[in-house]
C-alpha cells in the first residue's frame, strides 16, 4: 500500500476535484496544506518578528518566562509525555481580546512585534474558519447551513518555536531537568480543531498514517500546513484522525515555526456529531475546559503520570476504534 501524500487545496479556485485527495488524506492521517491563501506579506512580517525574538539576548526572553499559573509567555524546558523538548516557545493569545490580551507577556525593545503577532493572529484566525469549512466539505457537510463545529479565537493561541541544534537550555542550568527525548518534538497530537502552521525550509516535521508509517511534511513554499486536532476525530467519530505528529532534533541547522492553535470555545461539549456516526457514538461526551487543562498540566512539570488523551473517553475499547495513540 503506497503511503499517501500530504495534499496542497488551493483555495483561490473551486474546491471541487481537490476534495478526494483531502478526505483520503484526513482519513489516514490527518495533514493537508493550503495555498492561495493571500497572506503572504502577513507570513513575511511575522517570520521576521518572530527571528528578532530568538535572536534578542536572553534577559529578553526570561523577562517574559512562563510559570505555573500563567503558560503564557517564552520557556525553553516544555515536556511532552514526560520528556523534554529540544525548544524553546512563546505562547500568546488573542490581542483583540482585553481579558484574554491581560495575560499576555510581551516582550519589551522589540519595535513592532506586537503590532505585527497581533496582525497574524488576526489573519490566521481568519484563515482557520477557511480550513474548518474545507474539512466540513471533506466530509460531506455544506458550510453554507452553518458549522457543525468550529472554533473561538479567544480560546485559541499562537506559538513561536525555535528548534536549536542541541540542548536548548545554557549547560548550567539543566541540573535536575528531564533528559531530552528521542525527538526534538515527542510524537503527539492537538487537543483543539485545527492547527495552521508555518514551518521554515528546514525541514523534520512528521505524521503518521494509520499502519504506523512516519511521512514527511515537507516544507512547501508561500503554503500553511493544517493538521486536525482531537476535537474533530471526536466530532467525527473517528472518520477523520487527529494527527499523531513529531519534530525530529535538528542535527546541522536550527528550524522555526509558528502554530496557530484554533481551540473550541472554553464552554463547550465535545462529542460526536449525529450525522457523522455510523453505528454507535465511540465517545462520552465531555467537557472541553476540563480536556485541555487536563492535557497541558504537565507541560510545565513532571506529574508522574500521562496526560489525558482522547482515548480516555472513549465509550468502550473496541477492535474497530481508530482513536489515536497519542
Amino acid at each position: 500500500m503506497a503511503i499517501p501524500h500530504v495534499p496542497v487545496i488551493d483555495v483561490s479556485r473551486p474546491l471541487d476535484g481537490q476534495l478526494d485527495a483531502l478526505d483520503t488524506a484526513c482519513r489516514d492521517h490527518g495533514f493537508f496544506l493550503i495555498t492561495g491563501h493571500g497572506f503572504d506579506d502577513v507570513v513575511a512580517r511575522t517570520w521576521a518578528a518572530a527571528r528578532s525574538f530568538f535572536e534578542a539576548g536572553r534577559a529578553v526572553r526570561l523577562a517574559v518566562e512562563r510559570d505555573g499559573d500563567n503558560p503564557l509567555g517564552w520557556y525553553d524546558r516544555e515536556l511532552t509525555k514526560r520528556r523534554r523538548d529540544a525548544k524553546e516557545v512563546f505562547d500568546f493569545t488573542d490581542p483583540a481580546s482585553t481579558v484574554a490580551d491581560g495575560f499576555n507577556r510581551w516582550p519589551n525593545g522589540l519595535a513592532g512585534f506586537r503590532s505585527t503577532m497581533t496582525e497574524f493572529y488576526d489573519a490566521f484566525s481568519e484563515l482557520s474558519t477557511t480550513a474548518v469549512e474545507i474539512v466540513h466539505r471533506g466530509l460531506g457537510l455544506d458550510p453554507g447551513d452553518g458549522l457543525r463545529f468550529g472554533g473561538a479565537r479567544s480560546n485559541s493561541s499562537v506559538r513561536l518555536n525555535h528548534y536549536p541544534v542541541g540542548d536548548p537550555v545554557p549547560e548550567e542550568e539543566r541540573v535536575g531537568l528531564r533528559d531530552l527525548g528521542e525527538s526534538a518534538l515527542g510524537y503527539h497530537t492537538d487537543p483543539g480543531v485545527v492547527t495552521l502552521l508555518l514551518q521554515d525550509d528546514t525541514g523534520g516535521l512528521q505524521t503518521r498514517s494509520r499502519d504506523g508509517e512516519w511521512i514527511d511534511v515537507d516544507p512547501v513554499p508561500g503554503t500553511v500546513v493544517v493538521n486536525l486536532a482531537d476535537s474533530v476525530q471526536v466530532w467525527t467519530n473517528d472518520r477523520y484522525r487527529a494527527a499523531v505528529h513529531r519534530v525530529v532534533p535538528m542535527t546541522e541547522t536550527a528550524r522555526m515555526s509558528i502554530p496557530y492553535f484554533l481551540h473550541p470555545a472554553r464552554d463547550a461539549v465535545i462529542e460526536p456529531i449525529d450525522e457523522l456516526v455510523e453505528g454507535a457514538a465511540l465517545y462520552r461526551s465531555f467537557e472541553w475546559r476540563a480536556f485541555m487543562r487536563a492535557r497541558t498540566d504537565d507541560n510545565f512539570a513532571d506529574l508522574g503520570a500521562a496526560d489525558t488523551q482522547i482515548g480516555d473517553y472513549l465509550v468502550a475499547a473496541s477492535s474497530g476504534s481508530n482513536a489515536s495513540e497519542a
